[in-house]
């Protein structure tokens, strides 16, 4: 399914169809002025509302993962809640270039959310996720790795773009439900920026 947007670099990132290379491309350019083009230009409150719910999910000494996390958007927000171990990971260097300015990281990495990552099992408290099961980024499948790397008891948190949600997300969060992987507690709608989102709450078995 392909979105369209009056913005042009949304645009660009929503009908892209060459994997993840096409997306480091993407964000290569963007990363200077993505902050202002999302939360002033777009009224991106994704990354406080995600912040939000983790922080009434775990205590500040949770050690979590912002996976996808771009410029930092959603690590700085988890910071101002009180959380003191906040890790990030994303797929373009130039944006962890943007994050690792904003001081609110232990440590910052790249990886693909397409393949399997580097961490090891059982390692974070909680997991947000902001902004990257949409268009042209990862699919339903990208649940598992973060599944994997939640302490048994601990929660992810992440949006879903409503334009995608009916690509099998729900079906897969039913399936990992069904296997004794993780509890659902949520798939609300939620605020996102120009459009909405489903704002998906797992409890990691």
């Amino acid at each position: 399914m392909t979105a369209t947007s009056e913005n042009p670099i949304l645009n660009r990132i929503y009908t892209m169809d060459g994997g993840p290379e096409e997306c480091v491309d993407a964000y290569k350019d963007w990363a200077k002025s993505y902050d202002k083009d999302t939360v002033e230009g777009m009224g991106y409150v994704a990354p406080r509302i995600v912040a939000e719910t983790v922080a009434e999910l775990v205590d500040g000494d949770a050690v979590v993962l912002d996976a996808g996390c771009g410029t930092g958007l959603a690590g700085v927000e988890l910071a101002e809640r009180g959380f003191k171990t906040i890790d990030g990971m994303d797929i373009s260097p130039e944006m962890l270039d943007e994050a690792r300015e904003k001081g609110a990281f232990r440590n910052l990495q790249v990886e693909d959310m397409t393949k399997p990552l580097t961490y090891d099992d059982d390692v974070y408290d909680a997991v947000a996720c902001v902004g990257t099961f949409t268009h042209a980024h990862v699919g339903p499948k990208g649940f598992n790795e973060l599944v994997r790397i939640t302490k048994p008891g601990g929660f992810i948190v992440a949006t879903v773009h409503e334009g995608v949600w009916p690509d099998g997300y729900e079906e897969h969060f039913k399936a990992l439900e069904e296997k004794g992987a993780v509890k659902i507690k949520s798939t609300a709608e939620a605020p996102y920026h120009l459009n909405k989102c489903r704002l998906c709450v797992l409890e990691v078995v």
